[in-house]
């Protein structure tokens, strides 16, 4: 896969060629990539497998999931040219191969979110193209004859009553695999097994393809790892490095680098709305403050970028800083030590960056030292301190639990979210993914309430 600049694409699939629509990704594909196509097309990939695992963390159902893997697909992954679309596709799949092959957790992820995809992505094919990717597998495996069959119809035709199934004629072809190459089916009491071997309905192949579907993938992530440390880092440092290593962190969410819905808030309110609506990261930063009268360079950088996003202008923003750093340190050295960074922040200084507040996956991936106070609190925090955290705020027993669970599953963004609806008494739907988001949701909810009770 060569990337270009603005030259345009030769074209993958052509008229005369028979691409599955579900391609099994076994190669790189050999055409030119212009360079803004190669970051967009795996940003909108990206939104894809970032909603299959929302989705998933929130308990959805298997034909909700099939149900919101159609929509974001649709969304985000057609193309104005029809012969692009499996380019898109496949080319999307390699650039985050490459993002995400760089560290063990990473991996985990994406091995997680693309073999889902895969599963359903499968499902949704016809019947004559699930044939078609079975053989494409080529997996040693051949369906049982009849005399077979006939030996083992009666324990067959249990399996399939137990599982609530309707039979089918289809359902008469059955492949012989050894049990431990179905995992999801044998867990589930799906299959019969005899003899340490599982006997496969042909409308359960899909779970066998995507046990060899996740072992491709899993050993293809390894050797390119191998190709990314020992070669394509260094190569492309200067071009596709920057791009490869800030996808795997990057927000895809509203920009909050400027307030948009409620103007500018005043330093002198920032005690009351901080109480109502800062998230537990911000609440944590903005309490050390006040207690501390200080914080490290971390701490700064994520509460200063999200006060500037919530509407503290520049002016209030020094006044704010050095109301509190004066307590501790002085005036004076605030003023030679500190305030150029402020400034910095709102692109007064240096390169004159407009800098924009920190992204929960940002936040999420820091790593805070002893003495720092940033970080996410549901991923850094210990258990104990997290529930004191969450009951300063006012989440109950039960909501706690809930918040706690998702923390063990490193489901750090959905435990926000819980938090937000155990505080705010209502929905989230769309998630917490952004600091920011969560101040601007929570300032509509008590909007909106207090419009309630003005009518």
């Amino acid at each position: 896969m060569e990337i270009v600049g603005s030259r345009r694409k030769s074209s993958l699939s052509s008229a005369g060629d028979a691409f599955p629509t579900l391609p099994l990704y076994r190669s790189a594909p050999e055409l030119e990539v212009r360079l803004e196509d190669f970051e967009l097309y795996a940003i909108h990939r990206l939104r894809v497998l970032k909603g299959i695992s929302d989705g998933l963390s929130r308990g959805k159902k298997p034909n909700e999931m099939e149900n919101l893997i159609k929509d974001l697909w649709k969304v985000n992954m057609m193309h104005s040219e029809a012969a692009e679309v499996i380019n898109k596709d496949i080319v999307s799949h390699f650039v985050l191969r490459l993002v995400y092959c760089r560290e063990e957790e990473l991996r985990r992820w994406f091995l997680s979110m693309e073999t889902t995809l895969f599963r359903y992505r499968f499902q949704l094919e016809t019947p004559e193209a699930q044939r078609a990717l079975l053989a494409e597998f080529d997996l040693p495996y051949k369906a049982i004859n009849n005399a077979e069959y006939e030996t083992v119809k009666d324990k067959l035709n249990q399996v399939v009553r137990s599982t609530g199934q309707s039979l089918s004629s289809a359902d008469t072809v059955y492949y012989k695999v050894p049990f431990e190459q179905v995992p999801e089916l044998v867990a589930t009491r799906r299959v019969y097994i005899l003899k340490g071997y599982a006997y496969v309905a042909m409308n359960q192949v899909n779970s066998l393809l995507v046990t060899q579907y996740r072992s491709n993938l899993s050993k293809a992530l390894v050797l390119t790892n191998r190709k990314w440390t020992s070669m394509i880092r260094e190569q492309e440092k200067d071009r596709l490095t920057p791009i490869v290593e800030a996808l795997s962190v990057s927000y895809l969410g509203p920009d909050y680098s400027q307030p948009k819905e409620y103007g500018e808030i005043s330093f002198k309110d920032i005690d009351q709305v901080a109480k109502k609506s800062f998230p537990l990261c911000m609440r944590h930063l903005f309490g050390k403050l006040k207690e501390d009268h200080h914080l490290k360079h971390g701490g700064r950088m994520q509460l200063g970028l999200f006060l500037k996003g919530v509407g503290l202008n520049l002016d209030d923003a020094l006044a704010f800083w050095k109301a509190e750093f004066s307590r501790k340190v002085g005036a004076e050295r605030f003023d030679k030590e500190y305030a150029y960074g402020i400034r910095h922040n709102y692109g007064k200084e240096g390169k004159r960056t407009d800098y924009t507040p920190y992204s929960c996956q940002k936040i999420i991936t820091s790593t805070p030292g002893v003495g720092d106070h940033h970080g996410c609190p549901y991923r850094h925090f210990s258990e104990d301190n997290l529930r004191a955290a969450l009951s300063t705020m006012g989440v109950g027993n039960r909501a706690v639990e809930d918040v706690m669970d998702k923390v063990r599953n490193r489901h750090y963004q959905l435990a926000c979210t819980l938090t937000f609806e155990a505080v705010h008494g209502t929905s989230c739907d769309e998630g917490i993914n952004h600091p920011n988001q969560y101040y601007t949701d929570s300032k509509k909810v008590l909007e909106s309430r207090n419009n309630s009770k003005v009518t």
